[in-house]
């Protein structure tokens, strides 16, 4: 079993999809590659110091917008980085709690996205 998900709050979805965020060193664009209400994981090369303050824009696809959230870098791992945010996100302003591209937990071998979102 995974000790780290029993230490969360909140459940994790694994996904895969493009986000902007700020940290002290600049503005870059990376993956997401899961995401809940407490936080999420960036896949990156780059280093981010453990500790740092950071500001996400999420796209929204369902409003065609972008939620911004700050959070706090938690963990440092070879590809990329967790952040827990400052507060809980409410998974309804996603069209039926789901984030496109989601997968199932379960299953990540099946990526299954939801195409109504880009309409």
């Amino acid at each position: 079993m995974n000790t780290i998900a029993h230490r969360r709050q909140y459940p994790r979805y694994a996904t895969v999809f493009s986000t902007k965020y700020t940290v002290k060193e600049g503005t870059f664009r990376d993956l997401i590659r899961d995401i809940g209400a407490g936080g999420l994981f960036i896949n990156t090369r780059r280093k981010i110091e453990m500790g740092r303050k950071i500001n996400i824009q999420i796209p929204v696809f369902a409003f065609g917008k972008r939620l911004s959230v700050m959070g706090t870098v938690i963990r440092c791992e070879n590809d990329g980085f967790a952040v827990k945010f400052r507060e809980a996100i409410a998974l309804g302003v996603f069209q039926e709690g789901r984030f496109p591209g989601s997968v199932d937990p379960l299953d990540r071998s099946v990526l299954k996205i939801d195409k109504s979102v880009f309409s």
